[in-house]
Parts: structure tokens; sequence; C-alpha cells
């Protein structure tokens, strides 16, 4: 078996047939399909199963109670036979070349292939989304290229090396938000070999609900528990001095910058605001003088102005004119 497609499922009756449609338009030899529904409440499992009754030879379900998307993820990783993972989240789709492409990509000395996506606002328009890494001409190591680990960090982007979970032993944490930063950051770092691809093979829903737009805001403040998490495992591994720049500019994007956008749209007097410019503070005093900044988009140099003159309420107007 060369690819395990993992579709983790829980709630998403809406969504999933046109999420597994989109995989059955492949090319589906030597692939399998695990659907794992996490304890679904709606009519989701009975969907898998309808399914799996008619592709028996592609497609097994596996029903578990709910342990949130980690933990599908993990048991999918169990049940798979394949030599490569593909995450393919429930809401989303792939395009009808996405298999094709990626089994001509492998090679013996590749475990992660990275692809480039499109966004999907609802309505069925499609933006494309690309990382500064497209069409990468050879293989690398993160080592080589330390900014790759400022790239989209979502498990769904890439092909992964079942390898290189059985190897390390590393799995998505359970029941927490950022499950895909905590743990992609540390396989790209383990990767022999990284592989990015032009294509755009994926195209991800953004829908009301999803984590991105999620306004319960007490729970961003699990992003610095997550890069906690993440600064720990590099300084277990000894390699914290030597990613130190790469890993500054990632907790100033995600700690400082994304998760105080997301808190200060909903509420700019909020403590979390603080919290998080005191956390990439004390983690990176020197935070401000990073050489991977200057490569921030022009939107993001401006909100990073804001963040650090305290200047919340025009943040949130900023970003609440963008939409």
């Amino acid at each position: 078996m060369l690819i395990s497609i993992v579709i983790p499922v829980y709630n998403v009756q809406e969504y999933l047939p046109g999420c597994i449609d989109s995989v059955l338009r492949n090319d589906l030899t030597d692939c399998e399909v695990i659907l794992v529904d996490d304890g679904s409440p709606d009519g989701s499992g009975a969907i898998c199963d309808s399914y799996a009754a008619r592709n028996p030879e592609t497609i097994s379900v596996i029903h578990q109670e709910n342990g949130g998307l980690g933990a599908a993820r993990n048991t999918g990783i169990a049940a798979a036979k394949g030599d490569w993972l593909l995450f393919l989240d429930s809401d989303d789709t792939l395009t009808s070349d996405a298999l094709t492409v990626l089994k001509a990509a492998i090679r013996p000395e590749i475990q992660v292939i990275g692809f480039q996506l499109y966004s999907d606002d609802g309505t069925g328009r499609l933006t494309p989304f690309d990382n500064p890494f497209s069409g990468a001409s050879k293989p690398f190591l993160l080592s080589e290229r330390q900014e790759y680990l400022l790239c989209m960090p979502s498990a769904a982007t890439r092909l992964w090396s079942r390898e290189l979970f059985t190897a390390s032993g590393i799995r998505f944490p359970s029941r927490v938000w950022y499950e895909d930063i905590r743990t992609t950051t540390k396989l790209l770092c383990l990767a022999t070999g990284i592989l990015v691809l032009p294509n755009r093979l994926y195209c991800y829903l953004q829908r009301p609900g999803s984590i991105m737009s999620n306004q319960n805001l007490d729970r961003n403040r699990e992003i610095m528990d997550a890069f906690d998490d993440i600064l720990d495992w590099y300084q277990e591994q000894g390699l914290r001095e030597r990613f130190a720049q790469a890993l500054c500019a990632l907790t100033v994007e995600h700690v400082l910058l994304a998760a105080s956008v997301r808190v200060a749209r909903v509420d700019p007097r909020h403590a979390l605001l603080k919290a998080f410019r005191d956390y990439t503070d004390q983690s990176f005093p020197g935070w401000s003088s990073n050489c991977y900044l200057r490569t921030l988009s022009r939107q993001k140099r401006l909100a990073l102005r804001l963040i650090k003159g305290r200047h919340f309420k025009l943040l949130s107007l900023l970003f609440r004119m963008k939409g």
C-alpha cells in the first residue's frame, strides 16, 4: 500500500459527501481511505458506513468515542497500511489530480511532500494560496532552509512518510487547539528530505465554527501552551539555539501577531493581549530585530506595529474593515 488517506469525521454531514467524493474522483490505485468517525452525534457516521459499503475495497470506517481531531488522526495513523499518510479534513476537498501528482513526486530520499492549496470562502469561490517554497527545485532539510518552518503549519497540506511517525513516536495531541503546529514543527525538523510542489491540490473551506473563526477568546490562551511544547521539544533535542531565529519568528507570527488579531477583533481590551506580548518578550527578548520579520506582508507589518504600540482598537478596526 502506498498512500493512506486519513479523514477525521465529526458533525460534518453537510460537507462529508463532497469531501469523500473528491477523493473518489482521484486515481486510488494502491491507496486506501480511512474514515475515523469521532463520535459524531449527527448523521456523519451513517454517511461513512454508506460510502464504505459501496466502496469496500477502498474505504474503511472506524467509529470511536469523541476524542478530538488529534485523537482521530492518531487512530488513523495506527490503522494505516500505507507508506505515506495524507490527512484530509472532512469539510475540505482534494483536486481530481491530487493523488496522481503526489504519487509521481514520491522518492526514497523524501519524507515530506508539501503542496499548495485553494481557500474556499464557502460560496465556491476559490482563492489560490501559495507558500514561498512553491516549486523548489530539489529536496532540502529544514536545517538548510529554516524559513520553511514559517510556512503554513497545517498537517493537511503535506504528504507525510508514515515512518516519521513510527520512528519518532510523535503523535497529534488530543482535545487541544493548535494541534497541527505542535506536531508539524517537530516532524519537519526530523524529516530526511522535504520537497515542495507548485501544484494546488487541496481546497480549504473557511466556515463558521472552525478554529480559525471561532470567537471563544479564552481558548486562544492555548497558543502559549502550544509554543511551550514546541520550544521545550527543540530544547530537549539540543536544537533551540540552532533554530533560534526561525523559532523566534514563528512565535512572533503565531503568538504575538495572529493570536492578538483574533482576540483584538472581538475585544481590544482583553487581558490576553498583554499576555501574548509578555510571552513573546520573555521567550525572545530581542524579537523585534529578527531577520525574518522583514519578509512579512505589508498588512502583517502594519498589524505588528499597532500591536507593539498597543493600539488594539485600531488593530480591531483594521481587521474588521478587512472582513
